[in-house]
């Protein structure tokens, strides 16, 4: 019996490594297509004050509209749309695209670094370390402080194979950082809640399925058509009578 116990608990635990790991890739694409979208949109408000002349009142105008539209999202104060238009200027005049670096880690990360770092190859360095070492902000300001970027021949040679574990000091603030969180219009519990149902809801196709043909059809015949309960319960009384 004990034998069983062992080998249940240790199933157990690959099982929720797997679930964790599942969240935290979840979690990096949000952030990010978060990151992405900073990126655009600062490009876009970039252009619009050199073609159209518009000074930075258009940055206070822009977040009064975007927080009616979207409130509640944090992103998009005033301060915040100064940080990511800063933000996109310093990596822009070397990069067409956000580097990748850059969009692995979180928001809160990035403006660390850009208040911090003043050369573009130093702060990409300090991107990648943070992924490579899972750090979280705090890490990452303490190594900023020990110029880590000098203390370590500026080399990091295995960023594109590295995943944060998910027990990481990274791992934990992108899970619950507050910009993707706000982004998804999520609750800090959500996020754990929709990988739960992902895993367990097999018959969401059906249920998509079902609301399709629904759609499609005139009221007329809707009416006429079997539910999914009652055809699932003639499947099971089927199953009942070649058992």
């Amino acid at each position: 019996m004990s034998l069983i116990d062992n080998n249940y608990k240790q199933w157990l635990e690959d099982i929720k490594q797997k679930i964790r790991t599942t969240q935290l890739k979840v979690a990096i694409s949000a952030n990010t297509q978060l990151i992405e979208l900073y990126w655009q949109l600062a490009e876009d408000i970039v252009k619009k004050q050199q073609t159209a002349n518009w000074g930075d009142a258009i940055l206070e105008q822009l977040s009064i509209d975007l927080k009616l539209s979207f409130p509640n999202i944090n992103g998009f104060s005033r301060r915040n749309l100064y940080a990511i238009r800063q933000w996109h200027l310093f990596y822009s005049s070397q990069y067409v695209f956000v580097p990748q670096a850059v969009a692995q880690i979180p928001w809160g990360h990035n403006r660390l670094i850009i208040s911090k770092i003043k050369n573009t190859d130093e702060a990409i360095y300090y991107c990648k370390a943070t992924t490579e070492n899972g750090w979280s902000r705090d890490n990452l300001e303490l190594a900023i402080k020990n110029n880590y970027y000098e203390a370590k021949g500026k080399s990091i040679t295995n960023f594109e194979h590295t995943l944060p574990q998910p027990q990481s000091g990274l791992a934990e603030e992108t899970l619950k950082n507050p910009y993707n969180l706000d982004f998804l219009g999520l609750e800090k519990d959500a996020l754990e809640r929709e990988i739960e149902n992902s895993l367990r809801d097999i018959n969401k196709p059906i249920g998509i399925s079902e609301y399709m043909l629904t759609q499609a059809l005139p009221k007329d015949y809707q009416s006429q058509l079997p539910t999914i309960e009652q055809l699932e319960n003639q499947l099971n009384s089927n199953d009942d009578d070649t058992a």
